[in-house]
């Protein structure tokens, strides 16, 4: 899943987009029971708090061992290919779907809402080439770039700006200002600030 409203899904497939940041769950690195069944909402929460605690209080060893414990557990792997979702009415003239396939996207609530498609039925994958973990903050101009922040040169006379989207209606002078202020419309208001630990995806799109 990319982003639509900031033009990120299609910023990969025109290989703007390399890198994608996701936020690491401290919850991840400790163990607990398989459900919160008959915890407390407090409870739950103080736990949780706890979890974020520990690992931002974590240093040297300690710190590392989490941070590769939490590469071991990433959601997805170097070498594994993602389909790229979109909704089916995006995708109906890029893909030969069979007659019951057809039926079958013209039918879905995934016409519309990308949520609900199926990966099989998608035309774009990309391919998982590496995976870190830093603080979110810690993204640097390249990296900045990679995660489809535009750049433009000698634009009036504000010279080279940044933005993040194809129009240049909200312009940085730094890609990592650019960056931060996308990132708290993604993911909400005050995201960049906590500097939260995120995994950093690269990939490569499948032609």
């Amino acid at each position: 899943m990319f982003n639509d409203k900031y033009g990120l899904t299609q910023a990969v497939l025109e290989g703007r987009k390399t890198q994608t940041r996701r936020m690491l769950n401290p919850t991840m690195l400790f163990k607990r029971l398989e459900t919160y069944e008959g915890w407390l909402k407090e409870d739950i929460s103080a736990w949780k708090r706890s979890c974020k605690r520990r690992l931002y209080e974590a240093q040297e060893y300690e710190l590392q061992q989490m941070l590769d414990y939490a590469l071991s557990s990433s959601r997805y792997k170097v070498g594994e290919e993602v389909a790229v979702a979109q909704p089916y009415r995006m995708t109906a003239c890029k893909v030969d779907y069979n007659e019951k396939e057809i039926k079958e996207v013209v039918c879905s609530i995934g016409w519309k809402n990308k949520m609900y498609v199926k990966a099989n039925l998608m035309p774009y994958r990309i391919r998982i080439t590496n995976i870190r973990v830093e603080r979110l903050q810690n993204i640097s101009e390249a990296d900045s770039l990679k995660e489809g922040i535009w750049r433009g040169d000698n634009v009036g006379l504000e010279g080279t700006t940044y933005w993040y989207h194809g129009l240049a209606n909200s312009s940085f002078r730094t890609p990592q200002e650019a960056y931060a202020s996308l990132i708290d419309r993604i993911s909400g208001k005050g995201t960049w600030e906590s500097n939260p630990y995120v995994f950093v995806y690269d990939f490569e799109l499948i032609d």
